[in-house]
């Protein structure tokens, strides 16, 4: 095996390796016993479709928080777990070396606490490569060049808007808007004109379910009404989401704008005619390409593959090692 090259997102854990592209993708979940909090019981899909139903004694846990570790034991379970699940037939004593993704915001404290746990979990050398930078590369942009790209990455618990160029990160913003806010202001909202209580996994499904597909395609969502506590179905248009979400849009626009400010005029002539590009999971959502453009009046453009281009980029530096060279300083 070449190594692997790992996207440890808030929302999900993305894997690859350099022969067989990628080789998991599953949610950033597991399950634990309450008394044996570093033995993961189950993680990825199979835990996470179990959230609002777990029995007594088993607890979920999201390893991680906005893009980094919150906690180094549940976090190096996990990550113990997921090596074992992509790589069970590696001969003993011969440890797989890997390239993490790592938000481009992460501080050098939480950059330390990824390795460690990366070392911890049996990985032979760890190289960190900034998430946009994997990202772009994933893209097929090349983040060695002498032009500047701006990509804006949509996770599960921040939303990054970071310029690359030659190496070297020329702005950089986040904000905590981003995929769980957007979940939360969907099933809020459905609470509030609906009067239906919706579960975590619905809200997510229902947020998800308003990709750029047809226009006037509906939704039927199914909860508890608030009133009465019996069961009752919702049917939703796409739009009525796009506009459920759009103040919460509007702050990830206006993050976009800051990180904007920052930058050379050169290197904004380079973004007007490139366009900028969209990565991560709310890359897929309906409305916010246009959003953006309307704002700005630059082409947007969405990953081909917005949820797996960090891992492909992070897996594609394994074989560009300057590439991670450049970037970790």
């Amino acid at each position: 095996m070449g190594g692997l090259g790992i996207d440890l997102g808030t929302a999900n854990t993305v894997v690859g390796t350099p022969d067989d592209g990628i080789v998991l993708n599953e949610p950033s979940f597991m399950l634990v016993r309450t008394k044996e909090p570093n033995r993961a019981l189950a993680i990825g899909t199979e835990a996470r479709s179990l959230v609002g139903r777990t029995p007594i004694g088993i607890t979920p846990v999201r390893p991680l928080r906005d893009g980094v570790i919150v906690d180094l034991e549940s976090a190096r379970t996990f990550v113990t777990a997921i090596v074992k699940r992509v790589s069970p037939g590696r001969r003993y004593g011969v440890r797989p070396k890997a390239v993490i993704s790592v938000p481009a915001g992460a501080t050098p404290l939480e950059r330390r606490a990824l390795l460690e746990v990366g070392h911890e979990a049996g990985l032979r050398k760890v190289g960190l490569v900034p998430e946009p930078v994997a990202g772009a590369l994933g893209c097929g942009i090349n983040p060695l060049e002498p032009r500047a790209h701006l990509v804006v990455d949509i996770g599960g618990g921040t939303s990054e808007i970071t310029a690359i160029c030659f190496g070297g990160i020329l702005s950089h913003r986040s904000c905590r808007l981003a995929g769980d806010e957007l979940t939360n202001a969907l099933y809020h909202y459905l609470r509030e004109e609906h009067n239906i209580v919706v579960g975590e996994l619905t809200a997510e499904r229902a947020k998800l379910g308003a990709p750029d597909t047809d226009e006037g395609q509906s939704l039927v969502v199914e909860g508890r009404d608030a009133a009465t506590g019996r069961a009752r179905f919702v049917t939703l248009e796409t739009e009525e989401i796009v506009d459920a979400l759009r103040a919460t849009t509007a702050g990830i626009v206006h993050t976009l704008t800051e990180c904007l400010e920052d930058l050379p005029p050169q290197a904004i002539g380079d973004v007007m005619s490139e366009g900028l590009l969209v990565i991560g999971g709310g890359a897929m959502l309906r409305g916010l390409s246009q959003l953006i453009e309307e704002a700005f009046g630059f082409p947007v453009k969405t990953a081909e593959r917005p949820l797996t281009c960090v891992a492909e980029g992070a897996t594609a530096c394994l074989v560009h090692p300057e590439v991670v060279a450049a970037y970790s300083s």
